[in-house]
């Protein structure tokens, strides 16, 4: 198989391939979900516990339907999190493409960190 040479069109088409895989496995998982077949979450059956990302299937499935009522009541704080997320990962993959850089500039660190502080406070607040 020939390597898409180092160029921003280079790169550009295997993050594009790389999407598409994404896209292709995520609508493969809301299919078996729909079929009632899912991955339960290991902290939740080790601990009792709910995680942070609990519900996180379930709010897929609900986005996906457009209810976002519904997806909220799933898990607010991913929803939250989502705007920020996908700011840092646009960021991440502009840099990839015209510069090679996988990693966001200091301010999607910044946001990164802000997302894992309230993902890990909404955890602990969730089981109180």
């Amino acid at each position: 198989m020939m390597s898409t040479p180092d160029t921003g069109r280079g790169r550009l088409k295997r993050l594009l391939a790389l999407l598409l895989v994404l896209l292709a496995a995520g609508l493969l998982y809301a299919l078996l979900l729909s079929a009632g077949i899912g991955i339960g979450c290991p902290i939740r059956r080790l601990t009792g516990f709910l995680c942070p990302g609990c519900g996180v299937s379930r709010m897929c499935l609900s986005l996906l339907r457009g209810d976002l009522a519904s997806a909220w009541r799933y898990n607010p704080a991913i929803i939250c999190c989502l705007p920020l997320g996908a700011a840092v990962a646009v960021d991440i993959s502009i840099r990839y493409v015209k510069e090679g850089v996988k990693k966001t500039h200091k301010w999607g660190s910044v946001l990164e960190l802000l997302i894992i502080v309230a993902l890990l406070i909404y955890g602990v607040l969730r089981n109180l």
